[in-house]
């Protein structure tokens, strides 16, 4: 394990997914922000399945940056329970990992 994540959200406008990549990346929480427009998620919700197109944001981030970063997209997110889901980094070129770590530095 290399102590990165990867983390997933998703949000509704590109003006949103602009905004939370911006913010996120800003404050050093996430290294960088991959906005995947025209999704669709299909899910459940106050008991009935909807279905919606989305903007997927794939956060790159590390696992000491991840409760700041998660209080921080949940805070500035338009969604009553936005989606924040981590998956953890096995493994990644180096140079990548190290540019992560750099990015990502002077995080409290």
């Amino acid at each position: 394990m290399t102590g990165d994540l990867v983390v997933l959200s998703t949000c509704g406008s590109q003006e949103e997914a602009d905004r939370l990549a911006d913010l996120l990346v800003g404050q050093r929480l996430a290294a960088c922000v991959t906005v995947v427009p025209g999704v669709q998620s299909v899910y459940r919700w106050k008991g009935a399945i909807e279905r919606s197109r989305e903007f997927l944001l794939i956060i790159k981030t590390s696992q000491k940056c991840f409760e700041q970063m998660s209080a921080e997209l949940v805070r500035a997110h338009s969604y009553a329970v936005p989606e924040v889901v981590a998956l953890s980094v096995v493994a990644g070129s180096a140079a990548y990992l190290e540019w992560m770590a750099e990015s990502l530095e002077n995080v409290t």
